[in-house]
């Protein structure tokens, strides 16, 4: 399991990843509805810029981690009696599943 990605609500996410190209150096590695992704060359983790309109759930961190297969890490983290908030699914975008800390933060598990 790798960390993949942070999220970051901006209020424009289109002037937000201008920026970080322009400024920063960083690429934009995806785009999909209210979200981009930005990351500087060469780096496995990007920095998630979402629209503020489209605030984060509550507890949802927006820090993801990817994985090979999704399902069996699922598996595994219950029988250490981690509690997944979203079962293993699948998008349009990818297969996912949602987990939470003791605290109650979510983090995603992502396929890659």
């Amino acid at each position: 399991m790798q960390l993949s990605s942070v999220a970051v609500i901006v209020k424009d996410r289109a002037k937000a990843s201008r920026w970080y190209e322009e400024k920063l150096g960083f690429e934009v590695r995806d785009e999909h509805g209210h979200w981009v992704t930005v990351a500087p060359k060469g780096s496995d983790v990007v920095i998630h810029l979402c629209d503020e309109f489209y605030d984060l759930e509550p507890g949802n961190t927006g820090i993801s981690f990817t994985t090979k297969n999704v399902a069996r890490v699922q598996k595994e983290f219950e029988k250490k009696g981690v509690k997944f908030t979203h079962a293993t699914s699948t998008e349009d975008w990818g297969t996912y599943a949602m987990f939470a800390d003791p605290d109650g933060n979510e983090y995603w598990l992502i396929e890659d």
